[in-house]
């Protein structure tokens, strides 16, 4: 019947739609992994931080990062 397959469409598009946030989640982990690692060993300055243009980017970001790992674990939960 056409309700099922634009049920299959949609649950198709849902989880190509979950894998590729997921990927981008880890790839995105990975890259805050290894900046986090610079800081740790003192390749970079932690001083370039305290501006408070900086802290608010980090924040934002890790925010929408956030929000995008809660929307993939809950497309990939609804499977």
């Amino acid at each position: 019947m056409m309700v099922e397959g634009v049920l299959t469409w949609k649950i198709q598009w849902s989880s190509r739609f979950a894998v590729a946030l997921g990927g981008f989640l880890i790839f995105v982990g990975i890259m805050t992994i290894g900046i986090l690692v610079l800081f740790f060993f003192g390749f970079v300055d932690v001083g370039m931080l305290e501006s408070e243009r900086f802290r608010m980017l980090f924040l934002w970001a890790f925010l929408v990062i956030g929000l995008l790992d809660l929307v993939a674990g809950v497309i990939l939960g609804r499977r």
